[in-house]
């Protein structure tokens, strides 16, 4: 008797189906089962609401989870920067796969760069987060930019540049690179200008928390070097999120040669949508040992950046 298909919950996108056929293929290989993609519609793909008022990207994890935990699919692949901080317990995050390129790129009418594009370019981001740094990083260069908040899927993004009605867009080089659109990058923007999302780039793959031996198997996808990078990003932006509402970038990179790396920098921007103030902090220190460490070294980093006006920027958050 063969035994029965593992049910991969997925997002519908492009996006989310090609994350989550790359996952399927790696844990049919470990575990010798077919693996299934059980199609789950999220309300963030259906509404058309800013992201922001909608309750973030926890938009579209809720419908994923609620699946896991009635049993309707046996684990889901989500991209990690959509992943709210707190983990639920019901829910293990069984494996963290090694990270795709965490920058954000550029897609600019007539191959432009950030730095030719025309005083008062329209540029559209669904994200404040990317808003503010590439308002502030205008400024810096002695233009002006107009940040134009968009949605939709790459397909959508890209259309509006393609009809004129944007200069350029700017989208996460992952996902650009897993739908294989790289080639539609007209600039990568560097992680010293724009920090990504914490998370960007890596995949969170979960499973039922009592589900012992599919996370067993899960877990041998886990990279080690990714996970305890994202585990620090997440860890600072837990801690603003707690002291301030502004938008985070923090992006957690290994120093030295990628075998005997021994030292990781943890830098972190939060800033105004307009890019006016931007707080931007980085720590260095010996690559953390243990979840506890790298979690210990996001909010070491993150009161720092309390302590310099973080809190301020837009507001004590409600409590």
């Amino acid at each position: 008797m063969t035994e029965r298909a593992l049910r991969l919950g997925t997002r519908r996108s492009a996006l989310a189906m090609a994350q989550s056929g790359q996952v399927a293929r790696e844990v049919q290989r470990l575990t010798g089962r077919p693996v299934e993609l059980v199609e789950i519609t999220t309300y963030g793909d259906v509404s058309r609401e800013n992201l922001a008022q909608i309750g973030g990207t926890g938009v579209f994890v809720a419908a994923l989870r609620e699946a896991l935990l009635r049993g309707e699919v046996d684990f889901a692949v989500h991209s990690l920067k959509d992943l709210p901080t707190a983990q639920p317990d019901d829910l293990l995050l069984a494996a963290v796969p090694p990270r795709e390129d965490p920058r954000d790129v550029l897609v600019a009418r007539d191959g432009l760069t950030f730095d030719r594009l025309p005083e008062g370019a329209r540029v559209g981001t669904g994200s404040p987060r990317r808003m503010a740094q590439l308002n502030a990083y205008a400024r810096e260069h002695h233009t002006r930019i107009e940040t134009v908040p968009i949605r939709g899927n790459v397909d959508t993004r890209i259309g509006y540049v393609r009809s004129g009605e944007l200069d350029a867009v700017v989208l996460a080089a992952a996902g650009l690179n897993r739908i294989g659109r790289a080639d539609e990058v007209t600039d990568f923007l560097s992680v010293d200008s724009v920090l990504p999302a914490p998370g960007q780039g890596a995949l969170a793959i979960e499973c039922a928390a009592d589900n012992a031996e599919l996370a067993a198997r899960l877990a041998e996808l886990d990279d080690p070097r990714t996970r305890v990078a994202v585990t620090a990003e997440r860890s600072l932006l837990a801690a603003l999120e707690a002291g301030c509402s502004a938008p985070v970038g923090a992006l957690a990179d290994l120093l030295g040669e990628e075998e005997v790396a021994n030292e990781m920098r943890l830098r972190g921007v939060v800033g105004t949508t307009d890019g006016s103030t931007l707080v931007q902090l980085s720590t260095t220190g010996p690559v953390p040992t243990s979840h506890g460490d790298a979690i210990a070294l996001g909010r070491e980093l993150a009161s720092e950046m309390l302590a310099k006006g973080a809190a301020g920027l837009m507001g004590e958050r409600a409590h």
